[in-house]
This record gives C-alpha cells, structure tokens and sequence, in this order.
C-alpha cells in the first residue's frame, strides 16, 4: 500500500511538471521575445524567478491532487480530479496565447479563467482533503500576480 502512495505522488507530480515543461519548451521562442522586447510593469520579477516558482507551484499542485487521488472514492473527488485536469489544460493553454501568439488580452483572459477554476478547484479539494486544497493557496496567489503582471504587459505594449 505505502509503494502505491508513491507510485501515486511520483506520477501526479511528474505529469503536473512535464505539463509545464511542455509548455515551456513550445513557447520557449515566444519566451525570449518577451525577455528582450516586451515592456514590463512595475514589480516585475527577473526572468529567473520564474521557472523556480512555476516548478515549485507545479510540485504543490501534483502533491495536491495525489492527495486528493488517494482519498476515498466519491462523487466531490471525481469532481475535484477533472476539475484539476480542466484548470491544468488552461494552464497550459495560457502560455501558447501569451507567448507563442503574443495575444497579451487574450492571455489575461484566459488566466482569469485559470484564476477562477483554481479558486473553484481549491473549494473542491477542500470537501475531499483540506491538506491538498491548502497546497493549492500558493498558487491561486502567484495566479493573481500573474494576472497583474499580464494586465500590464497587456496595457504597455499595445
């Protein structure tokens, strides 16, 4: 049972991870776009900052739903696990619109519509595990960042 729990924390954390990899990788170009040309809004963190926190939010996030995974079954964790697949698509989704397509309004919507599903998917990890839904507070917080420094982005560059 316990070498289950691993298998279990290993897999969701990797997905999560390659997930953001992933994305990394097909916007990497767009990336360095952004580094060199794009005009930023006060408070923006260096470039470095960013990899380290997404790979930590990612980690927090895979933790989470392994949590939730391992819980019992029900029909509150069938919802909270396609919850988390759906808010983990539009993750992903977000960095092709900002990025790859430079669509910096179309981006900030579709991060107000990852901040939402997030927040949705906290309440839902709450009524199956409380630890995992917690996990989860770093992000929605970094996600409400992000959300100012795309409107930013969005408002000096167009």
């Amino acid at each position: 049972m316990k070498h289950r729990r691993i298998w279990t924390y290993l897999f969701w954390i990797l997905l999560t991870e390659a997930v953001g990899a992933v994305s990394a990788l097909l916007t990497r170009e767009g990336m360095e776009l952004y580094k060199l040309e794009v005009v930023k809004p006060a408070l923006s963190p260096p470039a470095i900052v960013f990899p380290i926190v997404w790979s930590i939010l990612y980690a927090l996030m895979g933790i989470g739903i392994a949590r939730v995974i391992l819980s019992a079954r029900s029909e509150e964790r069938s919802d909270a696990i396609q919850i988390y697949l759906l808010q983990l698509a539009v993750n992903f989704v977000w960095s092709i619109f900002f990025f790859k397509l430079r669509s910096y309004g179309g981006g900030l919507l579709v991060l107000l519509l990852l901040l939402a599903l997030v927040i949705w998917m906290i309440f839902r990890f709450r009524r199956v595990e409380a630890p995992a839904a917690r996990l989860q507070i770093p992000y929605v917080l970094w996600l409400a960042f992000a959300a100012y420094l795309n409107l930013g982005v969005w408002i000096l560059n167009r």
